[in-house]
């Protein structure tokens, strides 16, 4: 499994956007996948690089939330901006990555994603629930490096 292509099957990644525009639905938040392929640095500075990269500190409540994933490297993190940050209860990113890392063990890699997603999109909604003039300003597609 050391091809970024081959972690999630085609139909896998529709599924997990499809989460991601679930999750979207009743909040402002956004929410982002990346895969790639390998890290040598540690996986939260690498997720911050990827966060900048994908612009995703331009939000205009700071609440975007990147799900971070080396393949090969076998390392993920998950890391909020400042706005969601700031209002997620202190042990909220831990909880999600052991969701994750549960169906990780597993090999289950699509529904460990869609859980974290699903998860982090019900904390959004309470700190940052839907308006109605929300617009998505990231793109929902996985972003592979």
């Amino acid at each position: 499994m050391a091809k970024v292509e081959e972690f999630l099957s085609p139909s896998e990644e529709q599924e997990v956007i499809k989460a991601i525009k679930t999750a979207e639905k009743n909040t402002s938040g956004e929410i982002r996948v990346h895969i790639e392929k390998n890290t040598e640095k540690p996986p939260m500075e690498r997720a911050l690089e990827v966060f900048h990269s994908l612009e995703m500190d331009k939000t205009q409540l700071r609440n975007g939330v990147l799900f971070y994933i080396a393949v090969e490297s076998k390392k993920f993190a998950i890391l909020g901006d400042e706005g969601i940050d700031k209002k997620v209860p202190d042990n909220f990113w831990e909880s999600t990555k052991d969701v994750i890392q549960n169906k990780f063990k597993q090999g289950n890699f699509k529904q460990g994603i869609i859980d974290g997603v699903l998860k982090a999109g019900e904390q959004l909604k309470t700190f940052f629930p839907y308006q109605a003039d929300d617009t998505n300003e990231l793109s929902d597609e996985i972003s592979k490096g």
